[in-house]
């Protein structure tokens, strides 16, 4: 579904390098998720994905098309995107934003309608209740729900999301994940999501491309990572949810128990 093949960004005629000759196959109905720290070069590589950021060398297919020989409001137009910062319009009530781009495409007015209110029952918001609000009546949480509905608005196959739970509660996070795996599998959509979360990542993806300094250090599944750290690297980013799990772990212990059971 996605192939990136030798795509590198460059900035500053070519001395600042964020992205280094990367290669990705994306299969149909894959979660992947591109996973490192500030600067490692992750949200650039999604944002070259639907041409967000123009790369600077390598190749870019979606469905099998050259994105580069597409017109960008038309790739963009046919991929959902889930912003970090969420990015509804303030001025619009719910079902404004999330009939946004069926409203670019044409649609007719009773078919958008028909969607913005099946959209909002699929991220658990009923529809006469949330459709006539504005953005600054919701929680964080949902927030972030319509703009999953917003993105999902033209039926598109490929979904890219840049940190999108990063700015909620825990319970909430927890929870917009797990529905997020169920629109997954029910949708049989192609997800590519930008996080710095270890936990999260290694809980959500079918495969994850760990970044550092604008390469793939390695992308293989949650399993694969934990078990067989290609570098020292990978090896540092695994070990702090590991050690974070037996800290838990102590502390759920009883009183008085070690962890070693003596």
């Amino acid at each position: 579904m996605i192939s990136l093949r030798k795509v590198s960004k460059t900035y500053d005629r070519g001395r600042v390098r964020a992205v280094r000759e990367i290669d990705l196959e994306i299969e149909e109905g894959e979660f992947v998720i591109l996973l490192g720290g500030s600067g490692c070069g992750k949200t650039t590589t999604l944002k070259m994905i639907n041409r967000l950021i123009e790369r600077s060398g390598g190749e870019i297919l979606v469905g099998g098309r050259d994105v580069s020989k597409a017109d960008p409001v038309e790739l963009r137009r046919g991929v959902g995107y889930v912003f970090q910062g969420i990015g509804l319009f303030p001025h619009l009530t719910v079902g404004a934003n999330v009939a946004i781009t069926p409203r670019l495409l044409g649609w007719e007015r009773a078919k958008i309608a028909e969607r913005v209110d099946e959209l909002l029952e699929m991220v658990g918001l009923a529809p006469e209740q949330y459709r006539g609000r504005m953005p600054r009546e919701l929680s964080g949480g949902q927030r972030q729900r319509v703009g999953v509905a917003r993105a999902l608005a033209s039926k598109p196959k490929v979904m890219l999301m840049d940190e999108p739970f990063g700015a909620l509660d825990p319970l909430t996070r927890d929870t917009l994940q797990s529905e997020l795996k169920k629109l997954h599998k029910s949708l049989g959509l192609t997800i590519v999501m930008v996080t710095h979360d270890m936990t999260e990542a290694l809980l959500m993806a079918d495969r994850i491309a760990v970044m550092n300094e604008g390469r793939i250090e390695q992308c293989a599944t949650p399993r694969e990572l934990l078990r067989s750290p290609a570098s020292e690297y990978v090896s540092a980013m695994m070990e702090s949810p590991k050690r974070q799990a037996d800290e838990l772990e102590a502390l759920a212990a009883p009183a008085g128990e070690s962890q070693g059971g003596d």
